[in-house]
């Protein structure tokens, strides 16, 4: 079990306050015994009554306050409950005050006893001697450890409070990192099925410009793994480019319409690979061979504080938004909130024919 150092850092400073501080005591009270000396017309040398005031007054109060800091601060178990307090006050009047008195009568000569009286007349003049000095000095000893043990608290908080948010942001990261291995691969399986179709077509010219299209995606992908936002800009530039590949396998069956707000995406941030879930997911259940044509529309806009994308297609006839819908509305939604803020939405439902999502997070400090 770890031992405390026999003298802290924190008792030693505040031995060394009281040290000091009981100097200035003793240079204040030999001045003031040194005036009334000057009044009454008795000669008197203040650097002797400074060294007398000390010895008598700040040794023994510096010796207390010393052993008790020290005490306190191995065992602060002493002063955990208040009958602990009490003891401990009970054990200084019944040990510290006789010792006190003996060395106070030592230093003034009052020791020669010779009769019960001498006695008597001693112990009446030293119950007045220390009580206020010794009370106080507990008293000031008392406060400064339950303070010190208050800022070690709070300073264990603090710290614990901080182990906790590393640790929320260390799963973050990873829940994140999980869901971009999750993503990337699907969204590599998909492009390669695009051009798998077109060589398996035999249409070599359109496979060879679906390999260097991919490739630009490809380079596109990899760049915003290493990278948590991308702009609304680059996402909808790199919608447009994967639907054009997709569009090699699809042919005129693939209708898109992208509306934005020029612009103004280049200033809006969002999560790499925001929209592609979802158009993979429209491809796959709303694109069969044989089925009509299928309609894609994403709408990009800005709304009182917030950055609105709206996202339709009309290929789903049962309107449930096909098994899965990718890696999952609520991954989604996770990405979007992680990267925006708990105000960050996501809503989704079917139409009449198709499937809505709309996309919105707020982007200026007012709807933050």
């Amino acid at each position: 079990m770890e031992q405390r150092p026999f003298l802290p850092g924190p008792a030693a400073r505040t031995i060394v306050t009281t040290v000091l501080l009981w100097t200035a005591i003793s240079a204040l009270g030999a001045l003031q015994t040194y005036s009334d000396n000057l009044r009454s017309g008795v000669a008197s040398h203040y650097p002797g009554l400074l060294v007398t005031w000390f010895i008598e007054y700040g040794v023994p109060l510096i010796v207390l306050s010393a052993g008790l800091s020290m005490v306190l601060a191995r065992w602060p178990a002493l002063i955990a409950r208040p009958r602990n307090v009490v003891a401990l006050f009970v054990g200084l009047v019944l040990v510290f005050q006789p010792a006190q008195w003996l060395y106070m009568a030592w230093l003034r000569g009052y020791l020669h006893i010779s009769s019960l009286d001498d006695a008597r007349q001693l112990l009446m003049k030293m119950l007045l001697v220390g009580w206020f000095s010794t009370t106080g000095t507990f008293a000031a000893i008392l406060a400064i450890s339950y303070w010190r043990q208050a800022k070690e608290r709070e300073l264990a908080w603090q710290r614990s409070q901080t182990d906790m948010l590393n640790l929320r942001l260390a799963l973050e990261e990873q829940r994140m990192l999980a869901l971009r291995a999750q993503l990337e691969p699907h969204f590599l399986f998909n492009a390669l099925n695009a051009i798998s179709a077109l060589v398996r077509g035999g249409d070599k010219t359109l496979a060879l410009g679906g390999i260097g299209r991919l490739s630009d995606l490809l380079r596109y992908a990899l760049s915003a793994s290493g990278r948590n936002m991308a702009t609304v800009a680059d996402e909808l530039r790199f919608v447009h480019d994967y639907l054009d590949l997709q569009r090699l396998r699809y042919g005129p069956r693939l209708q898109v319409h992208i509306e934005g707000a020029g612009d103004l995406l280049h200033e809006v941030e969002c999560p790499p690979l925001l929209l592609q879930p979802l158009i993979e997911n429209s491809l796959k259940h709303g694109c069969a061979p044989g089925e009509d044509a299928l309609h894609l529309t994403v709408e990009a806009r800005r709304e009182n504080g917030w950055f609105i994308l709206d996202f339709a297609d009309d290929g789903n006839a049962n309107g449930n938004g096909g098994p899965g819908l990718g890696v999952g509305l609520q991954n989604l939604e996770q990405r979007l909130v992680r990267f925006a803020g708990t105000k960050a939405r996501l809503e989704a439902g079917p139409r009449e024919r198709g499937f809505n999502v709309r996309l919105k997070w707020p982007v200026d400090e007012e709807a933050k």
